[in-house]
């Protein structure tokens, strides 16, 4: 009896089906050079910003008898002259007054960077009771206008025996609500709430958890507000008049001592004010890259 053997037949595997290719979608940016409406648009801004320097320094170098009579558009070769009547002109005392403002900007600047990152950081990630409603008392303090607080502001300052003294105009300008407002809203948008929960957890202190972790974030706002500040205090006319004296002004009220009271001689007045402006346009100057370069940190970070 034979027993049958079968062999078993091999199996072939059926090719598998190519994979189906996955599209993927460029991210590449199509760069797009602008167009002549963008650079006319822009050249239209650069003039009128640039336009009322030239005309300051189209007056200021020239002389009283010929501004109304024959001016042209042509500068003429009086504005070293005017200058140097203006910064040797006893009645200004240009100097005294230059480093008056130097100290009144840099200090009210300075302390409203401080006290304003401080205090939008506390509004912006703390929680305490009544923070919001004092956020609102804060920011409805700039709907009232400045000069219904000249008169007891004034009184106050006499009382203190602090007219005609630097004092009178830098402690009132120590913070400000729109800094306060500015700083706030930065600060809630740019600052993760998971930052100082972990810097907490690692053992952070309130003011080692803001030094450490909030002023950095900060960094890119407090810059344009330091900016901002000091060019409003730089040029502010309206308080140091009133309660500074002619022996220690700044330099907008001393500038405005240039005027006499039947006459102004117009040439001196504007080149004053050019110079005035050169301190402000130097600080753009040798600031605007680093405040640039600090926005676009923040909003990479951010």
């Amino acid at each position: 009896m034979s027993t049958a053997t079968t062999t078993p037949t091999p199996v072939t595997a059926e090719p598998h089906a190519p994979a189906p290719k996955r599209r993927f979608r460029s991210t590449a940016i199509t760069s797009r050079r602008p167009g002549w409406f963008t650079y006319g648009s822009l050249g239209i801004v650069l003039v009128a910003a640039i336009f009322p320097f030239y005309w300051s320094f189209l007056i200021g170098s020239g002389d009283q008898s010929t501004i109304y009579r024959d001016l042209t558009w042509i500068p003429g070769g009086n504005f070293l002259a005017n200058a140097a009547t203006v910064i040797d002109n006893p009645a200004i005392n240009f100097w005294k007054a230059l480093s008056n403002s130097v100290i009144v900007s840099t200090t009210t600047a300075v302390s409203t960077v401080v006290l304003s990152t401080l205090a939008g950081y506390a509004f912006a990630k703390l929680r305490f009771k009544g923070s919001g409603p004092l956020l609102v008392a804060v920011i409805a303090t700039m709907a009232v206008p400045v000069q219904l607080g000249v008169v007891p502001l004034y009184i106050l300052m006499q009382e203190y025996g602090w007219t005609g003294h630097l004092g009178a105009v830098i402690v009132p300008g120590l913070i400000t609500a729109f800094g306060v407002f500015w700083m706030t809203q930065y600060l809630q948008q740019s600052l993760p709430t998971e930052l100082i929960e972990a810097a907490r957890v690692d053992g952070c202190s309130m003011i080692r958890t803001f030094w450490h972790v909030g002023l950095p974030a900060a960094r890119p706002a407090a810059s344009m507000l330091f900016l901002f500040t000091f060019v409003t205090s730089w040029n502010n006319f309206f308080w140091p008049f009133i309660v500074l004296d002619q022996q220690n002004p700044t330099l907008p009220v001393a500038l405005s001592l240039l005027q006499a009271n039947y006459f102004v001689d117009y040439s001196l007045v504007l080149a004053g004010v050019l110079l005035a402006t050169v301190p402000l346009i130097l600080l753009f100057i040798f600031t605007g890259r680093q405040l640039v370069s600090g926005i676009m940190q923040g909003a990479v970070k951010g």
